[in-house]
């Protein structure tokens, strides 16, 4: 591991997965099963749970790393469950690293039941995607996780939330996801968590 990956693990990784967690189980519907798409590790589902021993996760991943919870090896271009499977399916930090982040998103609204959470960047400010692309390398590159810089502007995330026909029912940049010395440079309008609904509830 290199020197800038052990500094980023124990500067931003664990403040960073807390304050997600946090961002993302308080969406959660009560006792909801959930699938967490591109789950990594699991450690971030296990925060989760932690917070919320009321919901059930299941990850899935194309790379496999030792996953914290039961796990599935698959991508998103063709998910192996069933229509509405999952009352809630998280997509955190994935999209932009999709090879078509709209096949993604209609795959992950196919088996949503009721609600997607989705945690991404915006690549509205002045010099974002250089930032954003380094941060990526930082984090991803030494998994062998796919880093093709898809970074949307805020414009571009709600206009393909119109073309899906998804509803968005929660919307929050001010996450806490780094030490307050690090956000103006690594935080303030890069990051988002936002709660949408594909379909109506299936009874």
């Amino acid at each position: 591991m290199s020197l800038v990956a052990i500094l980023h693990q124990h500067l931003a990784q664990a403040s960073r997965l807390r304050a997600l967690a946090a961002a993302v189980s308080g969406l959660l519907p009560d006792g909801a099963r959930a699938l967490d798409l591109g789950c990594g590790d699991g450690t971030l589902a296990e925060l989760v749970l932690e917070a919320r021993p009321d919901v059930r996760i299941i990850g899935a991943d194309p790379l496999a790393r030792g996953c914290r919870v039961p796990f599935a090896r698959c991508d998103g271009a063709r998910l192996p469950f069933a229509s509405g499977e999952f009352d809630a399916v998280l997509l955190i930090d994935v999209v932009h690293h999709a090879v078509s982040p709209p096949d993604l998103l209609r795959e992950t609204g196919r088996v949503a039941r009721s609600l997607v959470v989705i945690k991404d960047h915006l690549a509205d400010r002045l010099g974002s995607r250089p930032l954003l692309g380094m941060m990526d390398w930082i984090g991803n590159a030494r998994f062998g996780v796919s880093v093709p810089h898809n970074y949307w502007r805020k414009h571009e995330w709600h206009a393909a939330f119109d073309e899906l026909g998804w509803t968005v029912a929660a919307w929050n940049e001010r996450l806490g996801l780094y030490s307050r010395i690090l956000r103006p440079v690594f935080e303030h309008g890069l990051h988002f968590v936002a709660a949408l609904q594909p379909r109506q509830s299936i009874a």
